[in-house]
């Protein structure tokens, strides 16, 4: 058996460092089979050699995510203790800063909270074209927002287009009352929702207004070319297979795209079959196209959500 004290400048370091969640500890202390204790600005771990250390380790990456001012959240935890326990990389602290994206100046930066987050940042960062498919609450879309948002103020794009499809209003869109905005608005909600979650009210808003931000249902994408912009098109489990095709062939010069999207939650009509499903099976391996694929160990909602999407998994696989 041994011990280990790990000593803080303050109680409030050492609180951001466990993610201001003193539930934390007890996670910790139960990954590596050990005992946790902390008092003021102090952790100590006592049992077997080799698990001290790893959760030592543990805490060391949390440290340096922390100090690179970066805040640390339960769903990052997570993600450094399967590191250490099962290593895919050497230094996850490192990668989260490296794919920190900048907030405002009263909104925090954006991290990447699991293993398979960090890859869809690397992927949109990569690529032309990218897939993020995957269960609700992996964060798909609100990513794909940062990245865009951040390649807005580098000046690698001028605009940002945001697109999903209005499946329940279908063809009968223009007979419903009021203007555009009033008939689509509740179909594009998440994604405003999104954005001013990342954006000053005030700011968010006179960037609509300039058309620096466009937010639109998918059936008015048709015929247009966009050049220069991030593209980012929601829920796109429920285009047709022509919508898609249309949808992919509007990039133009200067342009990036993402589409984002969960196969288990398709609401086309019976017999009508999925554009996300079709691309799926026909797009693997184009050059400059990837698809991320979420699991639900990525969902980064209450950890109830992930036992939820897990038992639907298992029901729908098994057929029991």
């Amino acid at each position: 058996m041994s011990s280990v004290t790990l000593t803080y400048e303050t109680p409030q370091f050492l609180h951001s460092v466990i993610g201001n969640d003193i539930a934390s500890l007890r996670k910790l202390a139960e990954a590596f089979d050990i005992q946790v204790t902390s008092r003021d600005g102090w952790i100590k771990l006592d049992g077997p050699e080799d698990r001290i250390n790893a959760a030592q380790e543990v805490l060391t990456e949390l440290e340096k995510v922390r100090r690179g001012g970066a805040e640390v959240s339960p769903g990052m935890l997570q993600m450094v203790i399967a590191n250490t326990r099962q290593p895919w990389t050497e230094a996850p602290a490192e990668k989260i800063l490296q794919l920190k994206l900048l907030g405002s100046s009263r909104k925090p930066p954006v991290l990447a909270k699991t293993r398979g987050q960090i890859d869809y940042l690397h992927a949109m960062r990569e690529n032309e074209v990218v897939f993020g498919i995957g269960p609700a609450g992996t964060g798909k879309t609100y990513l794909a927002m940062a990245q865009a948002l951040q390649s807005l103020r580098e000046k690698t794009v001028q605009r940002l287009v945001l697109t999903r499809p209005a499946v329940e209003a279908g063809e009968a869109l223009g007979f419903l009352p009021g203007d555009l905005n009033e008939k689509v608005f509740p179909y594009l909600r998440p994604l405003y929702d999104a954005l001013y979650e990342m954006l000053e009210t005030d700011e968010a808003e006179k960037m609509i207004e300039r058309g620096i931000v466009e937010i639109a249902p998918l059936a008015y994408m048709r015929g247009r070319t966009l050049k220069n912009s991030f593209v980012i098109l929601d829920e796109a489990q429920n285009t047709t297979t022509e919508q898609m095709l249309m949808f992919l062939t509007r990039l133009g010069e200067g342009s990036r795209c993402v589409v984002t999207g969960d196969p288990s939650q398709v609401d086309l009509k019976r017999g009508v079959r999925s554009g996300l499903a079709e691309a799926m099976h026909i797009l693997s391996g184009v050059d400059g196209l990837r698809f991320i694929r979420f699991e639900p160990t990525d969902v980064v909602r209450l950890p109830i959500v992930q036992r939820i999407i897990e038992a639907y998994r298992i029901h729908r696989a098994t057929g029991e």
